[in-house]
């Protein structure tokens, strides 16, 4: 007699990437897909209405596509290979109109794309919506990960966890993206039972993902570490590598972040 064990695809390499338009940078995104090929791309800041989201042009490489978006600003897609299921446009209980969340189930995974708030300043009202969306947020997530065994969480954050993931902590103190109750929203997020892909794996110094435009700022790498993929324990175990790709970064008229890839191993044991 033979055992057969039925063998469940896993996606390889799942990637996340603020575009900062997918109008402007299309061609770029379509280029990095062919080059790249994730099994899951996604993509934050779309500024795209639903009805003028490519899925023509995505589709001709063999990507489907789910999104969610409004009219110049905001806006989330995941790009998969496999069709995706049990799509998710809203964190449930949470009024918001900004189109920020977008989940569906790929194969054996539930990926999640968030676009989290950047806050503005930390006495503005927008950092305290930032802090209750990330708390509601949170909320749904610990829902997600006690549902699903395999869950990966990607996006812009607008977080930078810890004073390596700043290129200057003295000059950035007292600004968003690297507060401490920000960060403490951060933690509170892996503590539903998730972990930054990036910090499994030994990493070089002085990494980032965002880049401001002005002030030569790419040239001498000052930048912040804010876009992440975060992984369930059983997603944990399975991943080989994660790291920051440059290359995008150095395009005509870029996108100011650069895209964030983590592999996995491709079969469940």
């Amino acid at each position: 007699m033979v055992l057969v064990v039925p063998v469940r695809w896993v996606p390889v390499k799942l990637a996340t990437w603020n575009v900062n338009s997918l109008n402007v940078r299309l061609p770029q995104v379509l280029t990095w897909l062919e080059e790249q090929a994730p099994d899951v791309l996604a993509l934050q800041e779309t500024k795209l209405e639903d009805h003028r989201f490519p899925a023509a042009d995505l589709a001709a490489l063999g990507y489907h596509a789910a999104f969610s978006g409004q009219k110049a600003y905001n806006g989330v897609a995941l790009l998969t290979r496999q069709p995706p299921g049990d799509v998710l446009v809203e964190v449930p209980g949470l009024a918001d109109n900004q189109r920020r969340v977008l989940a569906a189930t790929v194969g054996p995974v539930r990926v999640i794309c968030l676009y989290v708030p950047n806050g503005q300043a930390l006495d503005s009202p927008k950092y305290t919506y930032k802090l209750e969306w990330l708390a509601a947020v949170r909320d749904w997530l610990k829902t997600e990960v006690a549902a699903h065994d395999r869950v990966a969480v990607m996006g812009d954050f607008n977080v930078a966890p810890e004073d390596r993931d700043v290129h200057s902590p003295k000059r950035w103190a007292g600004q968003v993206l690297v507060s401490e109750p920000e960060r403490a929203a951060f933690r509170a997020l892996l503590d539903v039972g998730l972990q930054d892909a990036f910090r499994l794996h030994e990493q070089p110094e002085r990494v980032f993902s965002w880049w401001n435009y002005g002030r030569l700022a790419l040239a001498r790498n000052w930048g912040l570490r804010i876009d992440h993929i975060l992984v369930s324990a059983a997603l944990a175990a399975e991943c080989r590598s994660c790291a920051v790709d440059l290359g995008p970064r150095h395009h005509e008229r870029p996108s100011d972040h650069a895209p964030v890839t983590a592999t996995f191993d491709s079969l469940d044991r």
